[in-house]
């Protein structure tokens, strides 16, 4: 087993009722690392989780995205032409692009602490 960077065990004793607060909030975070969580809440004071889902999802779009362009752009070389429909399908796109950036930015919940 390799070295261990945390060599100083720390154990307390819960109620089942607290037990089951913890294991609920971890739930909700989607951790299964008690460790871990329970490391960060004595550390922090609290957990924030950010679910990144639409970023994620944003970035596929954007991959795919310029995979298109990128085929646009090579045939626009190939052929030393550039075509209505490969312009038409740039702007539309683009304007996926910025539906897609509006949505997750209208979809966040911005709080002031």
């Amino acid at each position: 087993m390799a070295e261990r960077i945390r060599k100083i065990p720390l154990m307390f004793y819960v109620a089942e009722d607290e037990m089951a607060i913890i294991n609920e909030k971890m739930k909700l975070l989607g951790t299964s690392n008690k460790s871990a969580y329970l490391r960060k809440s004595a550390i922090d004071g609290y957990v924030i989780n950010i679910d990144t889902a639409d970023i994620k999802e944003n970035t596929a779009q954007l991959q795919r995205i310029g995979n298109n362009v990128n085929q646009i752009v090579k045939r626009m070389n190939q052929t030393g032409s550039l075509y209505a429909a490969d312009v038409a399908e740039v702007k539309e796109l683009l304007k996926e692009i910025w539906h897609t950036q509006r949505y997750i930015l209208l979809s966040q919940r911005w709080t002031r602490p």
